[in-house]
């Protein structure tokens, strides 16, 4: 089993875990930071095991209206949460499909050490946010606090299933939903993308609510490096 299936399979048993809830949107973007932290790896290069599906899934449902194979599978689907389900259902019937050999899997050979050392300062915001705040439908399809949330849990997933430690600045971005927590004097258990959203209007106020509560939790955080390194 290669390591798209493992976790889709792990994906499909406990959604909660990774996605909060079963819904066919966070799965998406979940998988689009999965993968592409992957290939920014040097991963996949024989593929990720997911290629040609949104070809297949066109063809089945006879569409070329341009959406993506979340938003064909919603728009064939009663809700997000069932939309989910029908995802696998498909996607193992697509799998079965494809020409057996290019469903030969191989364990993806990996140097933890090695690889540490092409990617010693992978900085969260440079990498990924800064791009997503200046063209936030670009990555994300809409302005959405949930979505971004999803790619950087792909994003997380997909180091640590390779063993690479968190660099500096993940680390810092770990402690963000404390820091959210106390700005907003809550102690809920729930996500930070959740709580900003929770504070906010709706997804789009949310996500631009994130990015000034981010800038502010990094200037913080110098803020208490020079006040430690004073004392």
């Amino acid at each position: 089993m290669n390591n798209l299936s493992r976790l889709l399979q792990e994906i499909k048993d406990n959604p909660v875990m990774y996605l909060d809830k079963p819904s066919i949107t966070c799965l998406h973007f979940f998988l689009n930071g999965y993968l592409d932290a992957r290939r920014d790896l040097g991963l996949d290069q024989e593929g990720s095991g997911i290629e040609g599906f949104q070809e297949w899934l066109e063809q089945k449902e006879k569409t070329e209206v341009g959406h993506q194979w979340s938003g064909i599978i919603l728009f064939i689907s009663r809700s997000e949460r069932s939309a989910f389900h029908i995802f696998f259902e498909l996607f193992e019937e697509f799998i079965k499909q494809k020409d057996s050999s290019k469903i030969l899997e191989n364990e993806d050979k990996y140097s933890a050490n090695e690889d540490n050392l092409r990617f010693p300062e992978f900085d969260i915001y440079n990498e990924i946010l800064k791009g997503i705040k200046k063209r936030p439908g670009m990555f994300l399809g809409t302005n959405s606090i949930t979505r971004l949330d999803m790619v950087l849990r792909g994003t997380s997933q997909a180091r640590r299933e390779v063993g690479i430690p968190p660099t500096d600045p993940e680390s810092k971005f770990e402690d963000f939903k404390s820091w959210i927590e106390e700005e907003y004097k809550i102690d809920s258990g729930q996500s930070w993308a959740k709580i900003i959203l929770f504070r906010s209007m709706d997804e789009h106020e949310a996500l631009e609510r994130f990015f000034e509560l981010f800038e502010e939790y990094l200037n913080w955080n110098k803020s208490s490096e020079v006040n430690r390194r004073a004392s």
